[in-house]
């Protein structure tokens, strides 16, 4: 939970507004009310309490806040050089063990841009240069004295790479893998260490014997386990197949991360009900994978019937630009509820976050955002967040620049 100071009111009403609840029809002056950073009541006719801080939308827009279900944002720090690098511990090609949330720092830049753009939780995950990254965790983006305080989910996937990241890298130290047949083997291998191990232990259990624990394995036997989905970082349609191959191998929950060639094998995925956390999209044609890639592969992919969310890949794409990509999307066939769902409601879903944030319903977290229009038209700006129910951002119209609740303020005395 966000750290909510001495100060912070318990009853929020966000009134007035075209309220765009995501997973709901529109309501044109609807309130939305929050007690205790959770929702209570959405809807036309809701009664504010007395006491309660009322902040008016009148002529805004009002949605949940934004879901990047794929960044870096406070491990790939911005303007920091290696100083700020922990994206990658490329110091072997299974890292299994390795977590984001002890890498984070919550006051890079781009956790400012990214209230900036309406983006109230991030999934952090650790980079593409092995074949197995480490584990992942979801954040809020904003609002804690420490990452603890914004730990959304601790519980969220593993990061994987097929493709020219991994064999790159490990090509370049003369070791496995230099190819797709090396990573392949190297992610195989150790899910057959994984499922030795989760027998190995539930016999020592049952024996009540001592066991040694393996961070790294503990971990697989959890994506085993269904407990955490396996990000799958591929780009090219035959790296795609051969995730679900392994997927369906070892029985994991796949989640495919950019899925630049998805479009090839959109009905593939449709049928197996693979998502795709899709792009970034404003990007170059930087490397061989992306040779293929295209805005318009995203409307192809949710025409199949694929679940689709949007990604930056920050800080490749800047996460204030999440919303950006999702109207030029539009712009290229995309249906604009659909582009809304990929920024909200998907990606919460893809990732089991879906009983915490997405969609303004009653029993969610109260990160409310209020926009001056219609977000996926350009011109539109975010004018004020509040994150479990508590004011982190605000545009200030006289400075023309948007303003940020420090956490020096909010923690003060």
């Amino acid at each position: 939970m966000v750290h909510r100071s001495a100060s912070t009111p318990s009853v929020v009403a966000v009134t007035g507004g075209y309220v765009v609840p995501v997973a709901s029809e529109p309501l044109d002056g609807g309130t939305v009310l929050i007690e205790d950073g959770r929702i209570v009541a959405v809807g036309l006719d809701v009664a504010v309490p007395d006491g309660a801080h009322v902040v008016d939308a009148t002529g805004r827009w009002v949605l949940p806040g934004f879901v990047e279900s794929h960044g870096h944002v406070g491990i790939w720090e911005e303007g920091e050089g290696v100083a700020g690098d922990d994206v990658n511990e490329m110091t072997g090609p299974d890292m299994a063990a390795v977590r984001a949330v002890d890498a984070v720092n919550i006051d890079d830049e781009g956790f400012r841009d990214a209230l900036a753009g309406g983006v109230t939780s991030v999934v952090v995950k650790p980079g593409s240069g092995n074949p197995i990254g480490g584990q992942t965790v979801a954040i809020k983006s904003w609002g804690g004295r420490t990452i603890d305080e914004q730990v959304l989910s601790a519980s969220v996937s593993v990061k994987s790479a097929l493709g020219e990241n991994p064999k790159r890298v490990y090509r370049e130290k003369g070791q496995t893998p230099s190819t797709r047949l090396g990573t392949a083997k190297i992610i195989r291998e150790a899910f057959v260490r994984a499922q030795h191990y989760a027998a190995a232990r539930a016999a020592a259990v049952t024996k009540g014997e001592p066991f040694a624990r393996d961070l790294g394995l503990e971990t697989l036997v959890r994506v085993l386990d269904g407990e955490l989905a396996w990000d799958q970082h591929c780009h090219r349609h035959d790296d795609i197949a051969t995730a679900i191959r392994l997927a369906d191998e070892f029985g994991y929950r796949l989640v495919v991360n950019h899925g630049t060639e998805g479009h090839k094998i959109a009905d593939v995925l449709a049928e197996r009900g693979i998502p795709v956390i899709y792009g970034p999209m404003l990007t170059n044609r930087s490397k061989v994978e992306l040779r293929d890639r295209g805005i318009e592969h995203l409307a192809t992919l949710a025409a199949a019937g694929v679940r689709v969310a949007i990604t930056t890949d920050h800080p490749v794409v800047p996460v204030n630009f999440l919303v950006h990509q999702a109207t030029f999307a539009v712009k290229e066939g995309l249906p604009r509820a659909t582009a809304l769902e990929a920024l909200t409601v998907n990606p919460a879903a893809i990732l089991g976050l879906d009983e915490r944030v997405g969609s303004l319903r009653p029993g969610l977290d109260g990160d409310v955002v209020i926009w001056s229009g219609d977000p996926l038209d350009v011109h539109a700006r975010v004018e004020h967040v509040l994150i479990e129910g508590v004011s982190v951002y605000a545009w200030d119209d006289a400075a023309q620049a948007g303003r940020v609740v420090e956490r020096r303020e909010r923690f003060a005395g």
